[in-house]
């Protein structure tokens, strides 16, 4: 069970707190604002618990109600009794892990609401953003009805909303997460349709708000649905399953047959998952934001040494379609081992043997063509890590077996697919297995996940999440992947990494792509391919294309593979939602720089400043002349920068630019 509530309670006792003016009226109406007195949160306490929030003089959120619905019938938060209230300021730092940045600069103010019945409210003011929580302190176990949670608007503004898509067993709580964004006004978003967040809200003077929630632990997770009233979104939460049957992909899925009348039953003493509004003043702002990051519990893995982010080559995606072999290439031990082995040869970390190495019901029935131990060993001798694919059913069947049987025989790690929900149930098996894996020294890859919550500094062994509409699905589909290429970074990247698997090396127009499962190609440039690799936030990331196609394609290959998978430091340089993105990241004296725009051609001016004194050097790839007709079409180059320089850059329509900077004498 989640005993966080302690830590956050005793938060208020340590030197970096103390008190500053609270303004009340009558014990009912608190205002809270942020460190920099940009945000103002406000909590009235009547008939219901709401709250609403303004950046500067405008509106963000209007007043909005938050409580929580318990067996029996007792609301916590409707006509709340506030018995003490306290606010404090907190500003310090976190030492980050596999993440963007090494340093995360903290600073909130907050206001803690304890009211009669055991049970509270935490709210938190940033500068970029506002987040509250329930807790709760009582002895027995709770069971959650239903939680009210609204994010009212004043007008009827443009949102970005991603609806659930092909749901499961013709239940709406089981889902990929995965769908193209409709750009459309609040008014219009359907009504008997659930949405996924992260979700945008465009405000006046090009202010944005993205809702999204973090520290998802023994509780479902918050779809968003339009309300039937004024211009607003309300959580929605799946219910407890009580009945589940096998289905599914290879029957590699659990499909609820049965839910119950509840969402979660929990323990009595606990702090709930955040939720929590990022506000930015412009686009660019939402390229580099750490409040998930922030929000998130505490490592709880003392000695994370043994976590090794990086690369891995990966074989599903180009369907072990390599050529010039003499073998017969697919899912045996002389494929992976030409893998390992182009894999060492590019100082690619790890290779990455997908569905198919093992029988589907049963993991640890390895099939004959495979020899696991001796692609393991082979990798050994390469330094090369070896990860295996698994259905999340199957390895839930025999956690202990299946990661005791692999950590002993040198697996680095395990993608894990198909969960394909976010009900109390399903949340808990992502904490369990992230715990229990630790305990093996194994490294995590969830795929087939609801978008991440925090999960990833809470287990750092958690690399990656997919919960993203990534570059697979151009295997069967054609719709604009540019354009959702320059929409994530400002919502879903939000969340945490995302397991996008970039790196194709056939590359194509509008005119000339076509959706092949054998021989599949990227829609927009090299480039646009290329820059992926600096600006989607991945601490394990793969190439997605095959070896052949690699090697075939050497001088972006090698760019690819210098690029790190985690950083020191990041700098949002530009940007606007949907239509074009620039992004520079530094690791120790090198810093790498990428831009990627949707299908209209753009110029940018590319402020170098961030470099700071010194001397560079930088490596460019940027679209060729006939980018425009054949997107394989790119131009490397070398030139002499500086901090004082801001570059012309072109991109082709579904083009990019990327580039690797470093320091000369």
């Amino acid at each position: 069970m989640k005993k966080t509530n302690l830590a956050l309670l005793s938060l208020f006792g340590l030197g970096l707190c103390y008190p500053f003016t609270l303004y009340a009226q009558k014990n009912k109406t608190f205002q809270l604002l942020s460190p920099n007195s940009t945000i103002q949160l406000t909590v009235e306490a009547g008939k219901k618990m709401q709250w609403s929030v303004k950046h500067g003089s405008e509106s963000i959120i209007e007043l909005s109600p938050l409580s929580l619905k318990l067996a029996g019938g007792e609301v916590l938060g409707d006509a709340a009794k506030i018995t003490s209230s306290k606010t404090t300021k907190i500003n310090q730092q976190i030492n980050a892990l596999n993440y963007k940045k090494d340093i995360v600069p903290d600073q909130y103010n907050q206001l803690v609401l304890n009211c009669k019945g055991g049970f509270g409210i935490i709210f938190r003011a940033y500068n970029d953003g506002v987040a509250y929580r329930f807790f709760t302190t009582r002895k027995d176990s709770l069971t959650i009805e239903n939680e009210e949670a609204g994010f009212h608007f004043r007008e009827d503004y443009q949102a970005y909303i991603p609806y659930v898509n092909d749901p499961h067993n013709n239940d709406v709580f089981e889902t990929s997460f995965e769908n193209n964004y409709q750009h459309i006004a609040l008014s219009k978003v359907k009504k008997d349709t659930l949405a996924f967040a992260p979700i945008l809200v465009e405000l006046p003077n090009n202010k944005k708000a993205v809702i999204t929630e973090v520290d998802l632990e023994e509780y479902p997770g918050m779809f968003l649905q339009a309300s039937r009233q004024g211009y607003a979104l309300q959580g929605k939460f799946a219910p407890y399953p009580l009945e589940e049957k096998k289905a599914g992909h290879n029957n590699l899925q659990a499909y609820v047959m049965k839910r119950a009348n509840y969402i979660a039953k929990t323990a009595g003493t606990r702090s709930f998952p955040w939720r929590t509004v990022i506000i930015s003043a412009t686009d660019a702002e939402l390229l580099n934001n750490d409040m998930v990051y922030k929000l998130a519990s505490p490592s709880r893995i003392k000695d994370p040494s043994w976590i090794k982010p990086g690369k891995v080559a990966w074989d599903w995606w180009n369907d072990w379609n390599i050529t010039n072999v003499n073998f017969q290439a697919g899912i045996n031990t002389a494929t992976y081992k030409y893998y390992i082995d182009f894999a060492a040869k590019h100082k690619i970390e790890n290779i990455l043997l997908d569905e198919g190495w093992a029988d589907s019901q049963d993991i640890m029935k390895i099939v004959p063509e495979i020899n696991l131990q001796e692609i393991v060993d082979y990798g050994k001798s390469k330094n090369v890590g070896v990860w295996l694919w698994g259905g999340w059913l199957p390895l839930d069947q025999k956690m202990d077996l299946a990661l005791s049987t692999y950590s002993k025989m040198g697996i680095k790690g395990f993608k894990i697919d198909f969960m394909d929900r976010d009900d109390q149930k399903m949340v808990n098996f992502f904490y369990r297995f992230a715990q229990k894996a630790a305990e093996y020294k194994i490294m995590l890859d969830y795929h087939g996940a609801y978008k991440p919550t925090g999960l990833q500094r809470t287990y750092p062994n958690v690399l990656n999440f997919e919960g993203v509409r990534g570059l697979e699905n151009v295997k069967w589909s054609n719709t604009d992947f540019p354009l959702y290429d320059c929409t994530i970074p400002f919502i879903r990247m939000i969340a945490g990494p995302m397991d996008y698997t970039p790196g194709a090396m056939i590359n194509a127009n509008k005119g000339s792509f076509r959706a092949i499962n054998s021989s599949p190609m990227s829609q927009g440039t090299r480039c646009h391919q290329l820059a992926m690799y600096v600006i989607f936030e991945a601490p394990f990331e793969m190439l997605c294309d095959n070896p052949t196609n690699y090697m075939r394609e050497e001088e972006s290959t090698r760019f690819i593979t210098s690029i790190p998978t985690t950083f020191d430091q990041t700098v949002a340089l530009d940007g606007k939602v949907s239509e074009y993105c620039a992004i520079a990241r530094k690791k120790k004296d090198i810093w790498y720089v990428g831009t990627m725009t949707n299908w209209t051609p753009r110029d940018i001016l590319l402020d170098l400043s961030f470099l700071g004194a010194g001397n560079f050097e930088a490596e460019i790839f940027k679209d060729g002349v006939n980018a425009d007709r054949n997107g394989i079409d790119y131009k490397r180059e070398v030139i002499k920068v500086s901090s004082k320089d801001k570059l012309k850059i072109h991109m082709a329509g579904g083009g990019g630019w990327t580039a690797r900077i470093y320091p000369v004498k």
